[in-house]
């Protein structure tokens, strides 16, 4: 049967001829970069058929006689199955094919010819390199082409989710104070005031949240303007509670409607210096800015990522409240498994449950992946009612879920096996944990970035010629993204050091298609560990609190340390989850729990 989205892809191409476009650009985010944004601004998804769940990463490139969709090695498997008849073919963005999207599309244009992109939806930084490499070659790029303004008729409308108050006992930190420090970096990038776009930097500035703008994420739609003389927030009216009208008039920050943002900034006199993040702020709003801009910013993503200690405290008991949560879901998968009635929706319905039972827990923190077998392989699979199947026979099933609680956001991976395990799955599931622990006991002088780190998680794999091409680690933000920035863990260099309270995740992996994939997940947050002659060190503390399956180890491949950094995660594991179980929760805990011997 022929998908709709052929009709869509042509539709658009029409709709290119009328305004004289020769190849469009679409990217997968909206105004703000958001990584998984409102249905209104998901238009590529719709377009093309490929539909990420836990990110919406994906750039497509039309052109009359071709279309194309980019994504990374997270995406393969399943962009391939999602394109076929759409029109579309997928090119890898990185691994060892990958194609440079922007190189392309130099190599695919003439002297002459118009790109259009929706500048609203293009970071100021990615609509320069493309403005700047086709301008080379004598190509033209017009940033005022909404396309999807044009061929969706149906397109899903702004969220209006009411807004609460992320409470400031929880978070330990008010809004005056956040502010101050925000103007601070301000003034040391020689600026005066600042535009912020991003809705995580927005919701940790003004201790706002929601539930439902963003899939996940309890964040809300607006823009934020702030300088030492004036406060305010674009975002919906109806947005807009008693409380938090009070909320906003107590720290003195006046609300306008979320459109007038370009307005607004077109009339800035013409001697304000605007700060503008590059990579977070749209091409359309740069366009409109009527004073000085000054590009910098990354100093706020660097001061949301650490979190105070207060912050770490309650993290601590979102970490204890999801545990037990695990604990009741693997008890159900092992109880129920024999039957052959469980399947992978069915899974991720009961995880769900489990975790909202908690009135701590406002939603998960991403759609959950729960993969048996070969589904497994698919990094970021998503199961629906067509790909859903049977957790029936034997095999390795890989779960990656996460809760939003208002004490903190978790992110875990555990990989199971359900009957007996081969040997091949329990060696390579050892080869991924050994370069779990290593990463996890890592000692590093400050100043170490997390592009230093990465190979301690994958020397085990490489040493065999094994390799997964996702990153190691991200940054996890406070109730806020389970993806923050600016620190990460992967091979890509990344000028951002690890700091004192950095929350970032530990999660090598190995994917063979269509067998099996094994991935190992905690969150850890870095700490001080020690200061000697050659200055000060810190280390990893592992948050994360549920016990990794003891009978896929190989110990024969493990050394002492290895063994003892297990055994000592899961005594840590028993102790502070086992006072919050019942007692045949605690019975299964201890057992899952013992002791790991060669």
């Amino acid at each position: 049967m022929e998908k709709k989205n052929l009709q869509y892809l042509a539709a658009l191409r029409e709709t290119m001829k009328k305004h004289n476009i020769d190849a469009c650009v679409i990217t997968g985010t909206d105004p703000h970069q958001s990584e998984l944004p409102p249905r209104h601004w998901r238009g590529r998804e719709w377009l093309t058929g490929f539909e990420s769940g836990n990110g919406t990463n994906g750039t497509a490139v039309v052109l009359q006689d071709d279309a194309l969709c980019w994504t990374d090695s997270r995406y393969f498997i399943q962009a391939e199955e999602q394109l076929k008849g759409t029109g579309f073919r997928m090119m890898k963005e990185d691994g060892p094919d990958a194609v440079d999207l922007v190189d392309w599309l130099t190599e695919h244009t003439k002297a002459g010819q118009t790109v259009g992109i929706d500048g609203m939806t293009f970071s100021i930084s990615f609509a320069q390199r493309l403005e700047q490499e086709l301008g080379d070659n004598g190509v033209n790029l017009n940033t005022d082409f909404p396309q999807f303004d044009y061929i969706y008729p149906d397109r899903p409308e702004r969220p209006k989710n009411k807004l609460f108050i992320h409470d400031e006992k929880i978070v330990g930190e008010s809004v005056e104070s956040k502010i101050g420090r925000v103007l601070t970096e301000v003034k040391a990038e020689l600026a005066n005031s600042i535009i912020l776009s991003a809705l995580d930097d927005i919701a940790w500035i003004t201790n706002l949240r929601t539930a439902g703008d963003i899939a996940f994420s309890p964040i809300f739609v607006s823009y934020l303007y702030l300088s030492p003389e004036q406060r305010v927030l674009f975002v919906d009216a109806d947005k807009l509670t008693p409380e938090v009208e009070e909320h906003l008039k107590k720290y003195s920050i006046d609300v306008r409607p979320y459109d007038s943002v370009l307005e607004f900034v077109a009339a800035l006199p013409k001697e304000n210096r605007l700060l503008m993040d590059p990579e977070k702020t749209s091409r359309a709003l740069y366009d409109h800015v009527g004073c000085t801009p000054v590009f910098g910013g990354a100093g706020v993503a660097r001061l949301k990522s650490i979190k105070n200690d207060t912050m770490l405290s309650n993290l601590a008991i979102a970490m204890e409240k999801d545990g037990v949560a695990l604990t009741r879901f693997f008890m159900m998968v092992e109880k129920e498994y024999p039957t052959g009635k469980l399947t992978e929706v069915e899974l991720g319905k009961r995880l769900r449950a489990l975790r909202l039972a908690d009135p701590s827990c406002v939603d998960e923190s991403f759609s959950p992946i729960l993969g048996w077998n070969g589904h497994g392989a698919i990094v970021h699979y998503e199961a629906t009612e067509e790909t859903d199947v049977a957790i029936e026979g034997e095999g390795l099933l890989l779960v990656d879920s996460g809760g939003q609680y208002v004490y903190g956001t978790t992110d875990i991976t555990r990989t199971v096996a359900l009957g007996t395990p081969t040997d091949e799955q329990r060696h390579d599931f050892t080869l991924v944990m050994k370069g779990h622990i290593a990463l996890a006991r890592a000692k590093f002088p400050a100043g170490t970035r997390g592009s230093q780190l990465d190979v301690l998680a994958r020397q085990f794999l490489w040493n065999e010629g094994k390799a997964y091409y996702h990153g190691t680690g991200h940054g996890v933000g406070f109730f806020i993204n389970c993806h923050e920035g600016p620190q990460n863990i992967r091979l890509n260099e990344n000028p951002t050091a690890l700091e004192p309270g950095m929350i970032t995740s530990n999660e090598p992996g190995l994917y063979l298609e269509g067998r099996y994939g094994i991935r190992c997940e905690n969150l850890v947050v870095t700490e001080p560990w020690e200061t000697t002659d050659f200055g000060q060190f810190l280390k990893f503390e592992t948050m994360t609190l549920f016990p990794f399956d003891l009978n896929l180890f190989e110990t024969k491949i493990m050394t002492d340390e290895e063994i003892a950094w297990v055994n000592d995660y899961h005594k840590l594991v028993y102790s502070r989850l086992s006072p919050l179980l019942e007692a045949e929760e605690v019975a299964w805990l201890k057992e899952k729990t013992r002791e790991l011997t060669r």
